[in-house]
């Protein structure tokens, strides 16, 4: 049967070409060029953009590193390396030497026999993994045959070291329990963990010890429940565990800025509270020279009768401002945990262990193991109510599939030998065994989890500003400190300068916050993309969630786009005095042996009539015509015009019916049975039913909508019309469909391309904005920014409200943080003193700075919030 359309056609091989200078580089991303690994390193210990960005330059700068990225929000840094020149655990020490740490570590044992490999020492098997990437260090014992490898969870599965070490000669009989943590998000998700008990342990004490040397200080002197020459003593006894206990993480990180000549938020810190500490010990200890140096000593306390010099100190300062700063850290690191949320929800639903069919001895049991040992090729039993814990095909058995999780939707999937089933995807009915395909991390689920984890840890462009502004504003601060002491030390009066000098100072480096700064940007796109993915949006990326919204034009491919992408029967008109149930039955049974998709449509629709088909005694397909057939002794034919003419049926004035099914968008084909005409048949790519509510959408936020097909004129447009689209671009080849973007981005237009994501990847890498339609397939997660996971048009309308909603969200985080630090530097520093009398005290300093970090983040989770645009459609 002749098909008259023709379907575009290209593969992913053929997305270096037909590109220009406009492509971006957003596909080498996950896909490291020129033999180069990926790592993803969780990181501890960052405070602000300024530690990000010294981690960053500090990996950047190792040997074998081509690119380094390090996300504050996310905590992590992602970095391109070449394996044979550095290894993972000299880009750990290299975190480590400037002062961070890095999250947990697992370790897992294999028992190996090397019967396959001839006699020698354990070097080279241990050189052979340490290069692997996620492997920190290996070590192989020949006497017990046993591997023992230290790895990061996150970078790393047991199947790849499984296969590792087979691929080197060596044969697993064994894998024993690990040791440590079970996955990368657990290893992470404990690290974080106790980063937070430790920051409220160390608040706790802070504020238990601070809150008497505040009272104390806010007496004013008339303190004397110990007498007056003891109080300042006794301050000092209650500071000194909250500055070097509370605050011990702000001056390692400060020694360690130091030693590598930068500066970040700890050095402020360090700085600030230092002094403060140092001076007042200082004059604890010789309070007579500081009494003589200041002019601020006092002779006792009011009715104590004693001369005693008392000078004023300040422990409060440095104990409450450090009791502040670890509140708001503390606050921040629990905000920052939400924000990861969507992450932990995609990841809670693979299951944690698989019942696979191993041979022991000579038979085969069934055994419960983690999934994370689970290899290809092995046999995995599936009962009812069980979760999908691999990907695979069924081998045996049928069943029922919930696959909502990964498509949206909601009615199970009948599977049978043959068939794919996903990770996380729940099992209804029926027991199947199943083969593994993919494991660990190239499973469907896991692909996801990557994605979303990319464009969380991406920068936006408009990133680009707070981490240029984030690496010079410590050193500015440092200077406008130092200006502010000078200036207030020889313009204020001689009796009380020194005190105003050093509270001002002290304020200026405690309130001024790059903090805030840093976490503007990284925080609503993680919060962003989290809520896209589970609007079944998956976003590549934080340019793409900031493209988004630019959007001028859009151009939607057509089939498999804006119609199903499957042909169903539409139509079947019966000459008169045939029975059309008889018809339908003897033409689904001549396509039953055919192979194109318009047969199989037809057939499809027989089957869901319930009709029993038989197998044609002959079949020949005519090229470029149709197909002949012998149904049950009766001659079938069913095919074009022409091969009407050839067989010399007459269609009886049916030509016209046939052109009015064409001009709807339909393929209309003649049946004939012994001869004579019998009736038409007309097959049809049905338009999506939410794509013409999409379209006038889009047309209503201003944007251009283009339809871009390599189908006939006349079905285009047909099928163009019943969605409301004017502008039609008809018989495209594939390799021209970037040159159609092309010429829509002339003059600087901003253009978004939605397409099937494996057909269309030329256009999809052309275009500003590439957004496939997919089902949770690699190959469309691969070729596009933005996947529509559930294959629903709604959600081109979900992620351009979710770009607008995140990129207003980061404008005010930005403004905020900017605005934030405008007016508190210099009011810290005292420029409203001269018109008001008003000073800022370092304390209230501190409160505003660790409030603003906890404001931005705040913001930032309003996101989680957002509602898809609702339509008047009901949601699957």
């Amino acid at each position: 049967m002749l098909d008259p359309r023709t379907k575009e056609s290209e593969t992913l091989g053929a997305t270096t070409t037909g590109t220009s200078d406009r492509k971006r580089t957003r596909h080498t991303r996950t896909t490291p060029d020129g033999g180069a690994e990926r790592l993803d390193l969780p990181i501890t210990g960052m405070t602000c953009a300024s530690c990000a960005q010294r981690i960053e330059r500090s990996l950047s700068s190792a040997p074998g590193v081509r690119k380094a990225a390090v996300n504050l929000a996310t905590s992590r840094a992602t970095v391109e390396y070449d394996p044979d020149a550095t290894t993972v655990r000299d880009l750990m020490s290299r975190v480590k030497d400037i002062g961070y740490g890095t999250a947990g570590t697992a370790i897992i044992e294999f028992i190996v026999d090397d019967s396959a490999r001839p006699s020698g020492s354990a070097s080279p098997l241990q050189n052979y993994l340490g290069r692997s990437p996620g492997v920190i260090s290996a070590s192989f014992n020949l006497a017990t045959m046993q591997v023992r490898i230290e790895y990061l969870p996150g970078a790393v599965d047991i199947e790849t070291l499984h296969r590792r070490i087979e691929d080197f000669g060596y044969v697993v009989r064994e894998i024993p329990s690990r040791t440590g943590d079970s996955t990368g998000e657990d290893s992470e998700e404990s690290a974080r963990r106790a980063e937070y008990l430790t920051l409220r342990r160390k608040f706790i004490v802070a504020a238990l010890l601070s809150a008497p040397v505040l009272l104390i200080a806010m007496s004013h002197g008339r303190f004397t429940l110990i007498g007056p020459r003891w109080v300042n003593w006794l301050e000092l006894a209650l500071t000194t565990p909250v500055v070097f206990y509370g605050g011990s993480q702000f001056y390692r990180g400060a020694w360690a800025a130091f030693r590598h000549r930068a500066a970040d938020m700890n050095t402020l810190i360090a700085v600030g509270t230092g002094a403060a500490y140092a001076y007042s010990v200082a004059a604890t200890v010789f309070p007579q020279v500081f009494a003589a140096a200041t002019g601020r000593g006092m002779t006792g306390m009011p009715g104590s009768g004693t001369n005693e010099v008392m000078v004023p100190v300040y422990f409060e300062a440095a104990g409450v401002i450090i009791a502040l700063i670890l509140l708001g850290r503390l606050l921040e690191a629990r905000a920052k945990g939400q924000t990861g949320e969507a992450i932990r929800r995609l990841l809670r639903l693979q299951p944690k262990t698989a019942r696979v069919i191993r041979k022991t001895g000579d038979r085969q049991d069934e055994q419960d193991i983690p999934v994370e040992e689970v290899l290809p090729g092995d046999i995995v039993v599936l009962r009812p109510g069980e979760q999908v814990p691999v990907d695979g095909k069924i081998t045996s058995g049928a069943s029922a599939i919930d696959e909502s999780m990964l498509t949206g939707e909601s009615l199970p999937v009948e599977k049978s030998p043959g068939d794919s089933v996903f990770a996380a995807t729940m099992n209804k009915t029926g027991s199947v065994l199943f083969e593994a395909t993919k494991v660990g991390k190239d499973t469907v689920l896991q692909q996801i989890v990557r994605m979303v984890e990319d464009a969380q840890g991406s920068k936006a462009p408009i990133a680009r500003l707070a981490d240029v502004i984030s690496g010079i504003f410590t050193p500015i601060v440092l200077v406008i400190a130092v200006a502010t002491f000078v200036a207030w030390f020889v313009l204020a009066d001689p009796s009380v300068r020194f005190t105003l000098a050093f509270v001002n100072a002290i304020g200026v480096l405690v309130i001024a916050c790059p903090c805030a700064l840093g976490l503007s940007v990284p925080t609503a796109v993680m919060v962003g993309t989290g809520k896209g993915a589970e609007h079944g949006v998956l976003i590549k990326g934080g340019e793409a969630l900031e493209t988004a919204h630019k959007l001028q034009a859009i151009v939607f491919d057509k089939t498999g786009t804006i119609t199903t992408g499957q042909p169903e029967m539409t139509d079947l008109i019966p000459a008169a005095g045939r029975d059309a149930e008889e018809l339908l039955r003897l033409l689904a049974s001549a396509e039953k042996a055919s192979e194109h998709p318009l047969g199989e449509a037809v057939v499809r629709a027989a089957a869901a009539q319930g009709l029993t088909l038989v197998t044609p005694a002959s079949f020949n397909a005519v090229p470029g015509k149709g197909l002949e057939a012998t149904v049950e002794e009766h001659q079938v034919l069913v095919g074009n015009r022409a091969l009407m003419a050839d067989k010399r049926i007459s269609l009886n004035g049916s030509e016209e019916i046939a052109t009015e099914l064409s001009d709807a968008g339909k393929t209309a084909m003649f049946v004939a049975i012994d001869g004579e005409f019998s009736g038409i048949v007309a097959v049809a790519d049905r338009v999506r039913p939410e794509a013409p509510e999409v379209v006038n959408s889009l047309k209503k936020m201003g944007l251009r909508v283009v339809m871009m097909t390599g189908d006939n004129r006349r079905t285009a447009t047909a099928v163009a019309r019943q969605v409301g689209i004017s502008d039609v671009r008809a018989e495209i080849l594939p390799g021209d469909k970037a040159l159609e973007i092309k010429n829509l981005q002339q003059g600087g237009t901003v253009v978004g391309m939605v397409g099937d994501g494996i057909n269309d990847s030329v256009a999809l890498a052309q275009a500003d904005l590439g957004i496939a339609m997919g089902t949770g397939t690699d190959v469309a997660i691969a070729a596009s920014d933005i996947t529509l996971l559930r294959g629903d048009l709604r959600g081109v309308l979900t992620a351009i409200s979710l770009s607008k909603a995140t990129m207003r969200t980061i404008k005010q985080n930005l403004f905020w943080a900017f605005v934030y630090n405008v007016i508190g530097i210099p009011i810290a520093a005292g420029l409203l003193y001269p018109l008001t009398g008003w000073l800022m005290s370092p304390i209230l300093a501190s409160a505003a700075m660790s409030l603003s970090s906890v404001s931005v983040v705040t913001n930032s989770l309003r996101l989680r919030g957002f509602s898809a645009p609702t339509t008047s459609l009901k949601v699957a």
